[in-house]
């Protein structure tokens, strides 16, 4: 076996020296594991790992673009079902397909392996496209609710020219990877898989992403369902630290979470503002990785029409040193008046909230079933509401007039004091995380790419690794990375800045703008050529003949 040299060039821009192991050669399991190891000690006391050069072999890597990787959109038909929630007025179920939206954004850490994707180099960009038939959440059909969210109705369409996709009525076995890992047999089983398709039109959402900055690495992405006026924005940037064994994964500075804005519908001029929690990657020394989720996720509205709001306050349930990760979580959904000082933005966790102002508690586990249940009549609308909910009166639905209000003896208890005195049949379901499967994205074709668009700027490598050439790999990894050290610093003798092309350099909001290439970029997707179905196969041919 050959080793290969780490990288050690510097890059003037990081705030330090790389941070880099050497490729042993040696790229089974237990190879892996010691260069891990020795990644892991080096990092120990580094403030934010996520800030400096780091240089890894390319046989720690998985095939992906980091740019590719991270979109928040695993679930792109709970994204597009914002605004089509049985077509009802009713801002507290919009809030309740905010939440499903959120617990579904991430699903390949349901699911998939923790991995390691490429580094984005400055100006690299990504854009693809779903066609989907949004899955709305109506509460009359809860009985049904754990088969309706199933991935056989959730995606009419894959990529004909992705290098392959995962495939949306299997459970994939490491989502991480599907959109470059070549996978055979997808479509042996088609006609059993048309079967189960729901042939409704679909609809399209869009994603476009671009990396803004290198020191530090910052992404700005945007995404969009015009069918349904739901936008989404962000700044992706994270903060990462090793404590003890486990690596601490953070919001960055600049990441303030994800915007949600309604441009249309009953909820138009709303805009939800989802924040991340903290994550923590373990079992690193023993090379079997998992996360587990700490800290809490706030969800607040804002905008739309007049009348009190609702906020949403998940806390994820703190890990025992002892004993297998449990994955819990509960949360409540509480109203916001103009009136309350700072929007109740002290109010992090579940007993921060008054019981007068809870309407909905919910609980379970961000791995499998999450419940909920009314609390009160809050959440419901007037009779004549126009969009407006009130907070104090009678149910107006016959079928939740006997829902009963807890007693909470005082706001400091926890959720989980109460909610063993209601009922099991007064909860329901919300969505069953562990039978959804990520729903593959479709990118064109590599000869219709520019050449920073990330699958063809890291194609060379990623067919390396696909066909475990690692040393070669690494090479090809290391020419891009030095090409981009050779441009940052022909822009600095130069006097030239660098400037994004789809979005605006000003993300201080949060978000970016995007620019006219950006929107024109978004335009284009839209109107992308996408009549191919299930890993490339025409399903109307397929019919057909």
């Amino acid at each position: 076996m050959t080793s290969t040299k780490p990288d050690t060039t510097i890059d003037e821009d990081a705030p330090g020296a790389p941070i880099s192991v050497p490729d042993s050669g040696d790229h089974g399991e237990g190879g892996k594991i010691k260069m891990i190891v020795q990644l892991v000690k080096k990092c120990l006391g580094v403030k934010d790992i996520a800030a400096m050069r780091l240089s890894l072999p390319a046989s720690l890597m998985e095939p992906i673009p980091n740019l590719e990787y991270w979109h928040y959109l695993d679930r792109p038909d709970m994204f597009a079902a914002l605004l089509s929630i049985n077509d009802s007025d009713d801002p507290f179920m919009r809030m309740i397909a905010v939440l499903r939206f959120t617990f579904t954004k991430d699903l390949k850490f349901v699911h998939g392996k923790v991995c390691k994707p490429y580094n984005s180099v400055l100006g690299e960009h990504f854009r693809a496209h779903w066609d989907i038939v949004p899955t709305p959440y109506e509460i009359e059909e809860l009985a049904e609710s754990t088969e309706t969210y199933k991935s056989e109705s959730a995606s009419l369409k894959s990529s004909k020219s992705t290098t392959s996709g995962v495939s949306s009525f299997t459970k994939p076995k490491t989502p991480s990877t599907a959109p470059t890992s070549p996978q055979h047999g997808a479509t042996d089983d088609l006609a059993g898989q048309m079967s189960n398709l729901n042939l409704t039109t679909p609809i399209r959402v869009v994603y476009l992403t671009e990396q803004v900055s290198h020191h530090p690495p910052v992404s700005a992405y945007y995404a969009s369902c015009p069918a349904r006026s739901v936008e989404m924005s962000g700044i992706d940037q994270i903060s990462a630290k090793v404590s003890g064994t486990t690596l601490r994964v953070a919001p960055g500075e600049h990441n303030q979470g994800i915007f949600i804005k309604l441009t249309g519908g009953p909820g138009e001029g709303e805009q939800y503002h989802v924040t991340h929690p903290v994550a923590s990657v373990n079992g690193i020394l023993r090379g079997s990785f998992y996360v587990t989720v700490g800290d809490s996720t706030i969800i607040t509205c804002e905008g739309g029409k007049p009348g009190h709001k609702f906020r949403t306050v998940i806390e994820y349930k703190e890990e025992s040193w002892l004993g297998r990760a449990h994955f819990l979580l509960e949360g409540v959904i509480h109203t916001v008046f103009d009136s309350d000082a700072n929007h109740c933005s002290e109010w992090t966790k579940v007993k921060h909230v008054p019981q007068n102002r809870v309407v909905a508690f919910f609980d379970g586990t961000w791995r499998g079933r999450i419940r909920w249940k009314r609390v009160g009549t809050g959440s419901y609308p007037t009779v004549d509401h126009s969009g407006v909910t009130r907070s104090t009166s009678s149910s107006p639905s016959p079928s939740h007039v006997k829902l009963p209000t807890p007693n909470i003896p005082a706001a400091s208890f926890s959720k989980a004091d109460v909610s063993g005195r209601a009922p099991e049949e007064e909860w329901m379901t919300l969505l069953d995380l562990s039978i959804l499967e990520v729903v593959p994205k479709v990118v064109r074709p590599l000869d219709k790419q520019h050449p920073r668009e990330s699958r063809k700027l890291w194609e060379n490598v990623t067919d390396k690794l696909l066909k475990k050439e690692f040393s070669e790999a690494t090479k090809e990894k290391v020419t891009i990375e030095q090409r981009q050290r050779d441009e940052a610093a022909e822009r600095k003798r130069t006097g030239i800045e660098f400037v994004p092309r789809y979005f605006a350099k000003d993300y201080l909001a949060g978000y970016a703008e995007l620019t006219s290439d950006g929107t024109q970029a978004v335009e284009e997707e839209l109107k992308e050529n996408s009549s191919y179905c299930i890993e490339g196969v025409d399903i109307k041919a397929t019919l057909a003949a």
